[in-house]
């Protein structure tokens, strides 16, 4: 299965449809991640989505035949978690991926943390570490990779609206 990140021609917003929940994770007490599938320029890709609390129920009570017990799992769950992160999975023959019919999202790419570190730090301060690192070799240093890798979106995206789709 590929990332859906890899798949985009752009970074720009974007919507997706054919969802399949596969897994919720609570990630804290606010926050909440979804892994799902989606079928995308024909194949399947798999992707994460971060929401919080209230976006989740709107997501779950899209989920057609499946959405009252998805319900029930989620406020079970949270009644009984103690440790963060807390998992849900979906994708077995007794729990299979739940589908989000006639469900479009609008999501849009997230990124990396920037790195903030002041430039004027001193030659061999303790943040330097590239003197250390065996992978570079006579001065040569990875940067031009870490840099790609660095500014590079993530597989994770954030939702930003959820439409239905009405058929005629």
């Amino acid at each position: 299965m590929k990332r859906l990140i890899d798949a985009l021609a752009d970074d720009a917003d974007f919507f997706i449809e054919q969802v399949q929940i596969t897994a919720i994770v609570f990630d804290n007490t606010d926050d909440v991640t979804v892994w799902a599938t989606t079928f995308f320029d024909e194949s399947q890709h798999f992707f994460h989505l971060g929401l919080q609390f209230p976006s989740l129920d709107l997501l779950l009570r899209l989920a057609g035949p499946r959405a009252e017990a998805l319900q029930e799992d989620v406020a079970d769950a949270l009644a009984t978690v103690t440790e963060w992160p807390c998992l849900l999975e979906y994708t077995t023959a007794k729990k299979p991926p739940v589908p989000l019919p006639g469900v479009a999202m609008k999501v849009s790419c997230t990124y990396p943390a920037e790195d903030f570190e002041d430039d004027d730090d001193e030659e061999g301060s303790p943040e330097d570490l590239s003197e250390l690192d065996p992978g570079t070799e006579d001065g040569e240093d990875d940067d031009d990779e870490e840099d790609c890798e660095a500014s590079a979106p993530h597989n994770i995206f954030y939702l930003e609206g959820v439409f239905l789709r009405i058929e005629p």
